[in-house]
């Protein structure tokens, strides 16, 4: 079993996005998936709640942050969304229960600086040294062949940690969330170029782990 834990303590940058659309991943395959909320507002729990009914089904985790536990037993995975402004007990908890981390940048330099303390931070974690936790960025709202994403590339780079992939811009997700679905949800044309995007990050995903 395989949590993975998407966190970017900076606010808007897509952690709901990538959580839910991970989750709906999972469930699609077939897979028993659990999705956490760490956030106070709870607004991956209030997608979930708008998730129709036949699809695939993704579950609610519960994570009670002053007893933190694993997930159920027999998950095969858990997707973990965070807060903006994670730090102390609620950072700590997610690297406890995190074999992965995804950190979501929006490749402008403001994004890129809020973000570095805590990508710097990541980095040097005992687990992610040791490779425990594993640690990959996905670019966010971005075309991969602009200037801009190669400054992503270039930092992100330079903290000797992989960029996954790049997800552009586009209505789907908002369209597809408001509805409690996920780019596995739909018809495949009409989603087929997000699809193309998420490959690499879904190959990162799968490879083995700890």
């Amino acid at each position: 079993m395989t949590v993975i834990v998407v966190a970017n303590p900076k606010g808007g940058v897509g952690k709901s996005t990538l959580s839910t659309n991970l989750a709906g991943y999972f469930a699609a395959q077939g897979e028993w998936v659990a999705l956490a909320d760490l956030d106070r507002q709870q607004s991956a729990h209030a997608w979930l709640d708008l998730r129709p009914a036949g699809l695939p089904p993704i579950e609610t985790w519960e994570v009670d942050l002053d007893v933190p536990a694993k997930p159920p037993k027999g998950l095969e995975h858990a997707v973990v969304d965070t807060p903006a402004g994670l730090h102390g007990n609620r950072l700590g908890v997610a690297l406890e229960l995190a074999d992965k981390v995804i950190v979501p940048l929006q490749p402008s330099l403001f994004d890129i600086l809020a973000t570095q303390d805590f990508l710097e931070r990541l980095a040097k974690e005992k687990a992610v040294r040791k490779g425990s936790i594993q640690v990959g960025v996905v670019g966010m709202r971005v075309d991969a062949r602009t200037r801009s994403a190669d400054q992503l590339h270039r930092f992100v780079e330079g903290l000797d940690l992989p960029v996954l992939g790049y997800l552009r811009d586009t209505q789907n997700y908002v369209q597809l969330a408001a509805h409690g679905l996920t780019l596995w949800d739909v018809a495949k044309s009409r989603v087929e170029k997000d699809l193309e995007q998420w490959q690499p990050i879904l190959e990162w995903v799968n490879a083995a782990g700890r």
